[in-house]
């Protein structure tokens, strides 16, 4: 089995922010995480927001459709 990295990652699609993990394998970037995702992208210790900073819901897991990304940020 891979070794895979938890990475803290910030999704913005056009109606939310997620905040939560992607399973990145060691030394790979974010960037090559989306070139090689496929339709969705699976996120642990989600947390939902509204735009206007109204907090959804949490999850343990969620699945983002990819094509609803606009954008990713990684968090330090």
């Amino acid at each position: 089995m891979a070794d895979l990295n938890k990475t803290k990652v910030t999704i913005f699609t056009q109606n939310y922010r997620i905040k939560g993990s992607i399973e990145l394998m060691p030394g790979a970037r974010v960037t090559d995480f989306m070139v090689e995702a496929k339709d969705f992208i699976a996120v642990t210790d989600a947390e939902i927001w509204e735009l206007g900073d109204r907090k959804i819901m949490s999850a343990p897991f969620l699945n983002v459709s990819r094509q609803h990304v606009q954008i990713i940020v990684p968090q330090h």
